[in-house]
């Protein structure tokens, strides 16, 4: 049976018993059919994967949590990328790669010509989207820490932000990469 990682958004403790939350217990129960007596990891996005043993799998999924390790696959480099709000499902795929990556945070631009305008309750929405495919890309991708996924803003907003050390990739800029080395 395959690896199975699961994000909970709760402080986990181990020996204890762990009733899952509806989506991961959804998820083990009926996506997968996981059997009862398998182990499970589960990280909740301080750095250290879990792994629990299955006790109940009935309408929701009960663990026993057995160890903790510190995951080895987390850069150590600190990542930031500002990206301009793409439309569709391009932005979906690009915030999957970013974290899969290693990015530590993503902030979407909304420039005077992004396609996509984002405002009230679409904002909030396509925010929250934009959180649970960081979560999914955590789980898939192996990572422990969950990037932070900014709320949109403003170009001349990012602009104004302390600068830090850091490259602004252009595709028609007169300098390379190499050329900084």
């Amino acid at each position: 049976m395959k690896h199975v990682r699961l994000y909970q958004n709760t402080l986990l403790n181990i020996g204890e018993e762990l009733t899952l939350d509806d989506y991961a217990s959804h998820h083990l129960i009926k996506v997968l059919r996981f059997p009862q007596g398998q182990n499970v990891t589960l990280f909740n996005g301080d750095g250290f994967n879990y792994t629990a043993k299955v006790l109940q799998v009935k309408k929701s999924c009960v663990v026993e949590l057995l160890n903790k390790e510190e995951n080895p696959s987390e850069s150590k480099l600190n990542l930031t990328l500002a990206q301009g709000v793409a439309k569709g499902e391009k932005m979906d795929f690009l915030i999957q790669k970013a974290v899969e990556l290693g990015v530590n945070k993503i902030i979407p631009i909304l420039s005077e010509r992004c396609v996509v305008k984002l405002s009230g309750d679409k904002l909030v929405k396509r925010t929250k989207h934009w959180q649970k495919i960081v979560i999914s890309a955590c789980e898939q991708s192996g990572r422990s820490v969950i990037p932070e996924m900014v709320s949109p803003i403003g170009l001349d907003e990012f602009l104004q932000q302390p600068s830090v050390n850091g490259f602004v990739l252009h595709h028609r800029s007169e300098q390379t990469l190499l050329d900084m080395a």
